[in-house]
């Protein structure tokens, strides 16, 4: 466990054979509150879109971080090989440090060096300058081919 700001945060990683249907629908709903609150460029039809792509990538990501407060997930983390491919904080945690524990760890334990942000989201990009991070090449679709352009950033 870890201790932030008066509140003790349990990192667990989950493999495959402990992401119950339950646990993938806490995400997917933690990581449907994050987008509307830091995802402002994204439409309703856009977020829900999206949603399947959500569910089935928590379902297959290889390296599944969860922080839990208590038996609450509040955040989780995502990463394939040398990259996050997944962030997402509860809006009731952001600016309480969770996220930057979540990445440190990535870094520390597994290794990762890259990472794509959305350019439309400035504040994630600032939050991954801000450990380190910095902006190697700039697409104008994101993976599934939407006009979102991305930030490929690396340490």
């Amino acid at each position: 466990m870890i201790y932030l700001r008066k509140s003790l945060i349990e990192l667990r990683n989950l493999p495959l054979s402990e992401r119950t249907d339950d646990l993938i629908h806490t995400l997917v709903g933690l990581w449907d509150a994050s987008v509307r609150a830091s995802h402002h460029f994204l439409t309703e039809e856009d977020i829900l879109q999206l949603t399947p792509f959500v569910d089935e990538a928590i379902r297959g990501i290889t390296s599944l971080t969860v922080s839990y407060q208590g038996s609450l997930p509040v955040a989780f983390l995502g990463i394939e090989g040398e990259k996050i491919e997944m962030l997402f904080v509860s809006p009731n945690c952001f600016g309480k440090g969770i996220g930057k524990q979540l990445v440190r760890t990535a870094i520390e334990h597994y290794h990762i060096r890259y990472v794509d942000v959305n350019e439309q989201n400035p504040q994630a990009e600032g939050f991954y300058r801000h450990l380190g991070f910095h902006t190697f090449e700039r697409t104008e679709t994101d993976e599934q081919g939407n006009p979102f352009p991305i930030l490929k950033m690396k340490l």
